[in-house]
């Protein structure tokens, strides 16, 4: 195989003559290199958006929600918070009830989807960091506080600074329906405005309303024990899945514990599924850049003919000559692809940390410059899918040939 190597070399690398084979070998390699470039460049990017969509998340969503299985409500008792808080894996907990209710301001009401949360959530998650208006506040001691989301607060026409209540609405649960005064079938709340807040999600922007617990369960009519949801703050060093078998063994079956990608299954599935058609589409130009390669080899074994003949006179076996010609197309497409590695990976690094290539004018995207995070795994993934198109397009010409 040495051999075979170093005369593959010197064909690859022949300085007794330029001519077309060698012009149209070079442009296979630079395609190669170009489109390898471009799937490290663009698998990248889709990854930096993954991490920058997760980093927005992880500032609203808990590191686990604990759901139940049957019913929209469960009942937490003191004994079972001390012993999830009890768990060396549990840093914090907060419970939360959400539920759909109307709120009206002036001349303006719409249906929202209203979070009530304790004290602890304000704690547990970055929420303080993607306020866009006013402060994180639910209740001041006096007075009932609400943060709304940015799209939410412009659709009322109401902002952090407004000395007006908002008023919320939601059905009474037990009761008759009074038909003549519609109104008593509702209970009511009024809280006033903290401020706002932007996780660039439409379903949190234009749907959510932050409020006190307390407020929540007088709305709804629950009871003190009564949450929807538990939020559990993970501690340091333990991971999600030992977090899960230590809270499941606690709670039992009857809970659904779901981690922040779980939370948002469907929007990391459809990124899933976009990197996947992505990666699909730049194999498929590799697939083409690579076969241009067949042509270019083909010629070279034509032009060979009489190198091919003295090699046979000197001993060599037509699988060796065949190795020969393999390993030419394979160096081509290697170097190549070592090439364009180089480049993609240089790009990518000059895009992390100079943003040369921007989104926009800065001002309606949350991030200034297209976001890149190489993965390993892409690396490797991209290199094996070149070398083994570039093993097979080197194949189809190589054995053919005959003495």
């Amino acid at each position: 195989m040495k051999t075979e190597l170093k005369i593959a070399w010197r064909y690859l690398f022949a300085k007794k003559q330029f001519n077309a084979i060698h012009i149209i070998t070079a442009i296979s390699s630079v395609a190669v290199g170009v489109v390898t470039a471009a799937m490290i460049c663009v698998l990248s990017v889709m990854n930096g958006f993954g991490v920058m969509v997760e980093q927005l998340f992880s500032q609203f969503d808990p590191d686990l929600r604990i759901t139940v299985k049957a019913g929209k409500t469960f009942i937490i008792d003191d004994k079972q918070k001390d012993a999830l808080l009890g768990l060396p894996c549990v840093d914090m907990l907060s419970e939360s009830i959400q539920e759909t209710a109307l709120v009206y301001f002036e001349d303006k009401q719409m249906p929202v989807q209203l979070l009530g949360v304790d004290s602890v959530f304000g704690k547990m998650t970055g929420i303080e960091n993607i306020i866009t208006d006013g402060h994180y506040e639910v209740y001041d001691g006096a007075f009932d506080r609400a943060v709304l989301g940015q799209g939410l607060a412009w659709k009322l026409g109401i902002g952090a600074r407004f000395i007006h209540a908002l008023q919320v609405y939601a059905p009474k649960r037990e009761g008759k329906v009074n038909m003549l005064r519609p109104d008593a079938n509702f209970n009511q709340e009024a809280c006033f405005i903290a401020g706002t807040f932007a996780v660039n999600q439409q379903k949190y922007d234009d749907n959510l309303m932050l409020v006190d617990i307390g407020l929540t369960r007088r709305l709804l009519d629950y009871g003190e024990q009564e949450v929807s949801a538990l939020q559990v703050a993970i501690a340091e060093g333990y991971s999600i899945k030992h977090a899960k078998r230590e809270i499941a063994a606690v709670l039992g079956d009857g809970y659904v514990l779901q981690d922040r990608y779980e939370q948002q299954e469907d929007f990391f599935r459809i990124l899933r599924v976009e990197k996947l058609l992505t990666a699909l589409l730049l194999i498929f130009i590799l697939l083409i850049a690579t076969f241009n390669g067949i042509g270019s080899l083909s010629m070279l074994i034509i032009d060979k003919q009489q190198d091919i003949r003295t090699l046979s006179h000197l001993g060599a076996s037509n699988q060796m000559i065949r190795r020969v010609f393999m390993l030419e197309g394979w160096l081509v497409n290697s170097l190549g692809a070592i090439g364009g590695l180089a480049i993609g990976l240089g790009v990518c690094l000059l895009q992390e940390h100079f943003g040369l290539l921007k989104l926009g004018n800065g001002t309606e995207y949350v991030l200034n410059a297209y976001p890149v995070a190489v993965q390993a795994w892409d690396i490797v993934m991209v290199c094996m899918v070149v070398l083994a198109l570039g093993a097979i397009s080197s194949w189809i010409p190589a054995r053919k040939v005959k003495v």
